[in-house]
C-alpha cells in the first residue's frame, strides 16, 4: 500500500515517486504483511459498567445540570429503583415508535397513580413493592425470555398489576384521619397535609368504587334499538369520568410538591417517620407525668426531668430537610461593565 505526504492513501508506486525514480520524501511504502494501522486498547475495567458508578455517575451530571434550571418543577431527577413508581421514557421528536412509547407511559402512569392512592389508603410500602415486583418484573422477565419483547404484552401485564392492586385498594377500608395532637407547628402542619391528601383520595375511591362501577352497569344494561343516544351519552360519561379519576390522582403529589416532597412514597415516609417521632415523645411525657404524680417533690422533678421539646422539634426539622427537594441557590450574576474593553 502506497501513502502519499499527506497520509492519504495512493493506488500505484509511481504516484509518490519523484522525476528522479525515488519515492519523494514524507511518502510511505508499506509491503505485504506488514503492519500498517495499530490501536492500543488497555484491559477493560469492570467498574466503569457497575451499577454503583453508573449511578453515581447519573447524579453527578442531574445535579449539574439541575444548577442551571431554576424553577424547581422542571428539574430533572434520577429514578429510584427500589421505588414503587414505574419509570416513564422520554419521547423524542420524530420517534418513528412515539405512539408505542406513548401508550407504554400511559400504562406506567396509570400504575404510578395507583401506587399513590394504595399508599395514601394505608397499604405498606412493602407490599406494594412486592407486587410490582411479583406481578410486573418477574413476569416481564419472563415474557421477554419465552416470547421476546413485545410492548403490547408488556402494558398488558402492567394492567393486570394495577388492577391487583386496586383491588387490594377496594378491600382495604381508608385509614382513620391521623389524631395525634401536640403542640409542634411542624407535626401539625404534617398531619393537616395527610388530612388533605386523604380527603382527597376519599373522593377519588368514591368515583372509582362506586360511580365509575355504576355507569359501567348502566351501560351494560342499556340495551336495544332505541337505546343508541343513551348509551353515546353514557359511553362519554364513563370517559369523563375515567379523565376525572386520572385529573385527582395526578393532583394529590402536585399538592405535596408545592410543599417540597417530590411524591407520595417520600411524603408518607417523611410522615410515618414524623408520627413515630412524635408518639414516642407523647409516650416519654406520659411516663414523666406518671413518675412526677407519685412523688409530687422538688426531688422527684429532678430526678425524672421531663422529655425535652425542643430535642423533638429538632429531630422533626431534620426528617423534613431530608426528605424534601431543596431547590438551587439562585447565583447572583456578575455586573458587566459594557465600556469596558
Amino acid at each position: 500500500m502506497f501513502y502519499d505526504e499527506t497520509s492519504k492513501r495512493v493506488r500505484t508506486k509511481k504516484e509518490i515517486t519523484g522525476e528522479d525514480g525515488q519515492i519523494r520524501k514524507g511518502c510511505t511504502v508499506i509491503k505485504k504483511g506488514e503492519i500498517y494501522e495499530s490501536h492500543l486498547f488497555t484491559v477493560k475495567d469492570d467498574k466503569f459498567k457497575s451499577e454503583p458508578f453508573l449511578r453515581k455517575v447519573k447524579e453527578i451530571y442531574t445535579d449539574l445540570i439541575n444548577r442551571h434550571i431554576s424553577d424547581p418543577e422542571q428539574q430533572l431527577k434520577v429514578f429510584d429503583k427500589n421505588s414503587v413508581y414505574l419509570p416513564t421514557k422520554k419521547i423524542g421528536k420524530n420517534n418513528p415508535k412515539a405512539a408505542e412509547i406513548e401508550a407504554d407511559n400511559t400504562a406506567r402512569q396509570e400504575w404510578n397513580r395507583t401506587a399513590d392512592m394504595a399508599l395514601i389508603s394505608g397499604i405498606s410500602e412493602a407490599k406494594i413493592l412486592e407486587i410490582k415486583q411479583t406481578e410486573i418484573h418477574e413476569k416481564a422477565s419472563q415474557s421477554i425470555k419465552s416470547k421476546g419483547w413485545l410492548p403490547n404484552l408488556f402494558r398488558g401485564i402492567v394492567t393486570k398489576a394495577k388492577d391487583f392492586l386496586q383491588n387490594l385498594i377496594r378491600e382495604k377500608d381508608m385509614p382513620p384521619k391521623p389524631t395525634l395532637d401536640i403542640d409542634m407547628a411542624e407535626f401539625r402542619h404534617m398531619r393537616n397535609l395527610m388530612i388533605k391528601v386523604q380527603n382527597k383520595a376519599v373522593k377519588i375511591k368514591n368515583l372509582q368504587d362506586k360511580v365509575l362501577p355504576q355507569l359501567k352497569q348502566q351501560l351494560a344494561d342499556t340495551k336495544g334499538l332505541f337505546k343508541g343516544k343513551e348509551r353515546k351519552a353514557l359511553e362519554v360519561k364513563i370517559k369523563e369520568t375515567e379523565a376525572e379519576i386520572a385529573d385527582r390522582l395526578d393532583k394529590i403529589p402536585d399538592t405535596l410538591k408545592e410543599d417540597g416532597y417530590p411524591d407520595v412514597q417520600v411524603f408518607m415516609r417523611t410522615f410515618r417517620e414524623m408520627e413515630s417521632v412524635v408518639e414516642q415523645y407523647n409516650r416519654d411525657l406520659a411516663e414523666w407525668e406518671y413518675q412526677v404524680s407519685r412523688k409530687p417533690t422538688a426531688t422527684a422533678k429532678e430526678q425524672h426531668r421531663p422529655p425535652e421539646k425542643q430535642s423533638v422539634l429538632k429531630h422533626l426539622r431534620e426528617i423534613q430537610e431530608r426528605n424534601k427537594q431543596q431547590p438551587p441557590q439562585r447565583q447572583r450574576k456578575k455586573s458587566i461593565d459594557r465600556d469596558s474593553r
